[in-house]
Order: structure tokens, then sequence, then C-alpha cells
């Protein structure tokens, strides 16, 4: 082939370091925007961004030539950084889960993350976590899977 051809769309989450609530509902618009200016800069389409007070959701499609861990550590060491140049105390969690997404469920998973303010007023952040890695068959020590 004369050209390279990928759709490579993953739902990334992560969350804030030790679960603090460091993303208040009043500045998480301005983390999500910048989420995806730096994005933009370094190719990576974001399809949606969102969270809450102690992680984020982002569905983001990645060119080929990055691997899922650069991408994921390009966010968090900028937003990290523009935070604390905001004022703002602010560290993320070391890991993270990454789920790849086929075309066809994404619009599924934009909602999702869209609606993460209602989701959360029925479940907490960690058993939300726990049911991504079961739904997606990933293994996990329940004694280690949050730090």
């Amino acid at each position: 082939m004369s050209h390279t051809y990928a759709q490579n769309v993953i739902h990334v989450v992560f969350s804030t370091k030790e679960r603090r609530k460091a993303i208040p509902p009043e500045f998480q618009p301005q983390l999500w925007a910048y989420v995806v200016g730096v994005y933009k800069k370094e190719g990576v389409f974001v399809h949606s961004v969102g969270g809450a007070e102690d992680h984020m959701h982002l569905l983001v499609q990645i060119p080929p030539s990055m691997p899922v861990a650069k991408a994921v550590g390009t966010i968090k060491a900028n937003s990290s950084r523009w935070a604390h140049e905001q004022g703002r105390k602010f560290v993320w969690q070391e890991g993270y889960a990454a789920f790849s997404v086929s075309a066809s469920i994404a619009p599924t998973v934009v909602r999702y993350i869209q609606n993460q303010e209602a989701h959360h007023r029925k479940m907490g952040f960690d058993a939300e976590f726990l049911a991504l890695l079961k739904k997606h068959g990933l293994t996990y020590d329940p004694n280690f899977v949050f730090g």
C-alpha cells in the first residue's frame, strides 16, 4: 500500500491523584477546552472530553504514528502544568485506562462522556472505573487498581 489508513479511536480515563476533587465544575470548561487545544496541535482529533471533579474521560482519535501512552502522557503533563499556571493545586494519578472504540459505537461513548454529571449522581468513579474494566475484559488486582 502506498498510504497508511488507520482509525485509532480510544476512550481514555484517568483520575486526579488520590481522586481529589481538584476539577470543580466552574473550572471544567476551561480545562476541557485546554485539552482540546493541546491535542489539536498534536494532530489528535477529540471527539469528546468531559468528566467530574476527580477524573477525566476523553474519546480521541490518535494518528497511527503516535503510541497511546504518548497521547495520554502529553495531555496529562500539559494540562497539569497549565492548571498550576492557573493557580490550581493539581496532579493526575500516574495510571490510566484506554479502551479501543469502533466507529459504530463512538456516538454512544460521546453521549456517555457528555453525560458524566448525571451519570455520577448514580455511580461514583470507583464503581464506574471497575465497570469499564470489566466491560472491556481487562483483568486487574482489586488491591492495586486505585493505587
